[in-house]
């Protein structure tokens, strides 16, 4: 079959085939769990190679309407639950509570956290976390490196990277749970007040590893956030690297006006 046209543009024939199984996703013909029809059957149906076939399933997988597994087929992705991850999750009020940041947003969104503790202990500290702590790539720094879920889901993983001459007098930065308020709350504790946290994000396609770890489709995108935890002093106490699961936030930040 030719391909159509839409404003003079040619439109390949994969693209109508993945648009029009979208339309169907999005209308409820296809549901969420439902199996993806097979390559034979639409090879029939819209009378096309298995290769065009091919190529407009790769696309409802980068849309992320759809999900892969290997000896079962695509299904029709449910539609996630989205957390707002809110500028206000660094509240000193939740963690005077006991509520670490990422407990507090998700227990606000209704859902229900929980934390796999992947590593504690020293290491090198790499490039990027190595320039914003203001010291030299391969010191010794602590490193936090913990797998987030919400209601059984995995979310986002983390890797928080503490100057080791910081950490060192912090006992509790080396304990699985460090306590109520989270590692912020001992930073304090310990005197190292934080008047504010600065955040770069970035959009990407997940590598393999990272879909493996969040349990993603091949080639579902990423929000990969990475954060300074800066004290009264101008210090960096803290660099989170953290990569979330793109389709389940939504970045919510409340912006002051004045200088």
């Amino acid at each position: 079959m030719r391909s159509e046209t839409t404003r003079g543009v040619s439109v390949p024939r994969y693209v109508q085939i993945a648009d029009d199984l979208a339309q169907q996703i999005r209308t409820g013909i296809l549901k969420a769990g439902e199996l993806l029809p097979s390559e034979t059957d639409l090879v029939g149906r819209y009378g096309v190679s298995g290769g065009t076939v091919r190529k407009a399933v790769a696309e409802l997988r980068t849309s992320d309407l759809i999900e892969t597994h290997h000896g079962r087929g695509s299904f029709v992705k449910a539609k996630p639950p989205v957390k707002r991850k809110s500028s206000d999750r660094f509240r000193r009020s939740h963690r005077k509570a006991g509520k670490a940041a990422y407990i507090a947003e998700t227990e606000q969104a209704g859902g229900v956290p929980s934390v796999n503790v992947l590593y504690i202990g020293p290491t090198e500290a790499p490039a990027d976390a190595a320039d914003r702590l203001g010291v030299t790539v391969g010191d010794q720094v602590l490193e936090r490196r913990r797998l987030y879920f919400t209601d059984g889901v995995p979310t986002e993983v983390a890797s928080s990277y503490l100057p080791w001459d910081v950490a060192k007098d912090i006992p509790e930065l080396f304990a699985e749970n460090p306590g109520g308020g989270g590692i912020y709350a001992r930073l304090e504790e310990h005197g190292h007040i934080l008047a504010e946290y600065t955040e770069t994000v970035v959009a990407r396609l997940a590598s393999k590893q990272e879909t493996s770890l969040l349990g993603l489709s091949p080639g579902a995108p990423v929000l990969h956030l990475v954060r300074n935890a800066v004290t009264d002093e101008g210090r960096v106490v803290e660099v989170c690297d953290t990569l979330m699961a793109a389709d389940k936030f939504v970045l919510d930040y409340r912006i002051p006006a004045g200088d």
